[in-house]
């Protein structure tokens, strides 16, 4: 599929963007939707604040990835039902699932998982605690925000709006 060039450079932005606020802010979820916030407007400060938890694989647990999960939070808060539509008439919720199934498959593709602690082991040599202070240091020495984590969310941010313009959302 051919990307007009107008989204093809939003979506580099987007990338760039991500790969930076992970670098100097972490939480790797805002990091995504900062991205998409600046370069495309369509997520709000409350969606914005609302992944503030999901660093670090939920709660710095290192379970589902903080990026991935900020992005499907990007594709549904662009596609996913509403609220007053809880019937889901306009079958907005499966179009949304699916495209999200997508981007897992992405990241079990790229990364062998969708689990921070497995992503952080391939990219990285070893999984970290990101709540022990002693590991959180290996961690940043090891890359975690200088290019190890950025590339992840740059990756992730990248796919989301890829997606959403494959399945003729964005356009």
């Amino acid at each position: 599929m051919e990307i007009n060039k107008n989204i093809e450079k939003k979506i580099e932005e987007v990338g760039k963007k991500a790969y930076k606020y992970e670098q100097d802010y972490g939480g790797c979820s805002q990091c995504i939707l900062a991205a998409i916030k600046e370069e495309f407007n369509f997520i709000n400060d409350d969606v914005f604040r609302s992944a503030t938890g999901f660093a670090g694989g939920l709660g710095l647990t290192g379970n589902v990835c903080g990026a991935l999960i900020g992005a499907g939070i990007a594709i549904s808060t662009f596609y996913g039902r509403d609220h007053s539509d809880m019937k889901d008439l306009k079958n907005k919720r499966y179009v949304t699932l699916e495209i999200v199934k997508e981007l897992t498959e992405k990241f079990n593709n790229e990364y062998g998982s969708i689990k921070c602690c497995d992503i952080q082991k391939k990219i990285m040599g070893k999984n970290f605690n990101l709540w022990d202070p002693i590991d959180r240091e290996a961690f940043t020495k090891a890359g975690g925000h200088s290019d190890k984590c950025p590339s992840v969310c740059a990756n992730a941010a990248k796919w989301a709006i890829e997606l959403l313009v494959e399945h003729n959302l964005l356009k």
